[in-house]
């Protein structure tokens, strides 16, 4: 894919640098963004040229996660539910074969797939205003689109636990406290160019030495999601089909509790 609309790459030199372009949406993983993203990152694992990846976004928001019409969409039809099953396996995929380390700049909150998008990466550099939070269990949805996967990995099963199970954000802070951001900067605009810094202290040592590190280190991830990735997906996917998510979607959008009957 050479055209994108929900992001752009650009090169500096052995950096790629991926940035979410789409602030009017909080950057929400919709069917493009997840299409989009996932075609980026398998085009950068094939370019020999580059040895580090910054991710970036726009906005407020580094990501809301995902989009509630499409959500709605898969509710009512089979065909929507596997496709995003589908995409959302290739994206968790195209992160964990990436070779090049990959740097993330998290400005602002990072929800549901969008947090995950995050611990997907190699460094995690986030400002002190931005937020942690995998939200599904809070519209009724099972964390499976690797939120059972990368939450444990960073912050430790107990603390996944904790989070993953009531949807409740940990501040930057309190994510860097548990080791789950690597670097944290004072304001927004600092988690760029702190991670471009990153990127190009990677970029200058010894790409064979640097992607071979990596690879082993995605070894251990990839044998972990083919533990949970496979169950997690398919237990999102029955509750894509469930009167509980339209709940917790109307809920959310009426800002009220929601009252969910588990059906």
């Amino acid at each position: 894919m050479s055209q994108y609309t929900a992001l752009t790459i650009q090169h500096n030199g052995a950096i790629a640098e991926v940035t979410l372009t789409r602030p009017e949406l909080h950057n929400r993983v919709d069917a493009q963004l997840h299409q989009e993203l996932a075609d980026a990152l398998d085009g950068i694992a094939r370019d020999r040229k580059v040895r580090a990846v910054v991710l970036a976004s726009t906005g407020r928001s580094f990501s809301a996660g995902g989009d509630f019409a499409l959500m709605q969409a898969a509710h009512d039809d089979l065909a929507t539910r596997q496709a995003i099953i589908d995409q959302g396996r290739q994206l968790v995929e195209a992160f964990l074969a990436l070779p090049q380390p990959i740097v993330v700049a998290v400005q602002g909150p990072a929800i549901g797939l969008g947090a995950t998008i995050v611990l997907l990466c190699d460094v995690v550099v986030a400002a002190r205003a931005a937020t942690l939070a995998d939200s599904h269990v809070a519209l009724g949805l099972v964390a499976g689109d690797g939120g059972c996967l990368v939450w444990p990995q960073a912050a430790g099963m107990v603390r996944a636990r904790r989070h993953l199970l009531t949807g409740d954000p940990l501040t930057a802070e309190a994510a860097y406290s548990l080791g789950m951001v690597t670097d944290l900067v004072a304001a927004p605009e600092d988690a760029v160019e702190t991670a471009r810094s990153i990127a190009e202290r990677i970029a200058a040592l010894a790409p064979l030495a640097v992607q071979g590190t990596k690879r082993t280190l995605n070894r251990v991830s990839q044998q972990r999601a083919g533990e949970v990735v496979d169950l997690s997906f398919a237990l999102e996917e029955h509750t894509l089909a469930s009167d509980d998510l339209l709940e917790g979607i109307a809920a959310f959008r009426e800002r009220r509790p929601p009252a969910f009957r588990g059906r």
